[in-house]
């Protein structure tokens, strides 16, 4: 009787949201993919840093000479230290989301990489850990090269910056958790349209990157208070004025949660993906 309850489906569905379980052979995932990316590492970079450039100086300059200075939480700052302190996190969501996604599907889907990773001792959640933490690593490059323009430019000097770095990196690894549960959905490269119509592009224009949220009507603000992009803005923004972020704890803390909860979700997803 035991061993036919634990066959059941409703049994297999219910372990498949079981714990991760890890241990430390994502790290040979990880590595065999910061080998193969070495290769086209400069290509991939001048792609990944060009859009955010190209936004920054069209809007930036261009528009922020007709918009002059935007005043938030009481100072008034340039347009361009605005926007840039908002795009570089949407550098960090799109860097990651790409590489959780396209980058990933090709290695689980169409090259059957993950397959073949998994006729070695390296379980399908070091395999997903390892993806995740791939593709945040990836927006580090991207928002690191972005940071040191911007330096470049004389947008920002504060030592907060430093700082920013370190939460640009959390948000690389939030979006790279989001991403992979799509990637876990997906049956063609096709799929992710709806993940970038549907969810990143309103996303983009709905948490403060190019316009104080203040311009929103008050349901639609209320509903981009919570979405990640919203609160990665919020904390990085104030450290480019040479600020603190007010009420940091709760925009960290709505991080940590969809990181958490996403990864779970996608761990969860995945693992149904390869048991069918």
């Amino acid at each position: 009787m035991s061993s036919l309850a634990s066959s059941s489906p409703v049994a297999a569905m219910r372990s498949v949201w079981r714990p991760p379980e890890l241990s430390m052979r994502w790290w040979p995932v990880f590595l065999r993919n910061l080998l193969v990316w070495r290769k086209l590492a400069i290509p991939s970079l001048i792609g990944n840093i060009a859009e955010p450039l190209i936004w920054l100086v069209a809007f930036g300059y261009g528009m922020g000479a007709l918009v002059g200075d935007v005043q938030v939480d009481g100072t008034h700052i340039p347009y361009i230290l605005f926007l840039a302190s908002g795009s570089v996190c949407m550098s960090a969501m799109n860097a990651a989301s790409f590489e959780a996604l396209y980058s990933a599907f090709s290695r689980m889907h169409v090259q059957k990489t993950w397959d073949g990773i998994m006729n070695a001792p390296v379980g399908l959640d070091d395999v997903v850990l390892a993806e995740m933490l791939w593709a945040g690593f990836k927006a580090i490059f991207t928002t690191t090269a972005i940071l040191f323009v911007m330096l470049g430019l004389g947008i920002s000097h504060t030592p907060k910056l430093f700082i920013a770095w370190f939460v640009l990196v959390g948000v690389g690894i939030t979006f790279s958790c989001i991403a992979l549960i799509f990637n876990a959905l997906a049956k063609g490269y096709d799929f992710f349209t709806y993940y970038f119509t549907l969810f990143m592009t309103p996303m983009m224009f709905l948490s403060g990157v190019f316009f104080p949220l203040d311009q929103l009507p008050g349901v639609v603000r209320a509903v981009a208070a919570w979405l990640p992009l919203t609160n990665a803005v919020a904390l990085v923004r104030p450290l480019f004025m040479d600020q603190w972020p007010l009420d940091w704890w709760r925009h960290a803390l709505v991080l940590v949660v969809y990181t958490v909860v996403a990864y779970w979700v996608a761990l969860g997803l995945t693992r149904r993906r390869f048991r069918a």
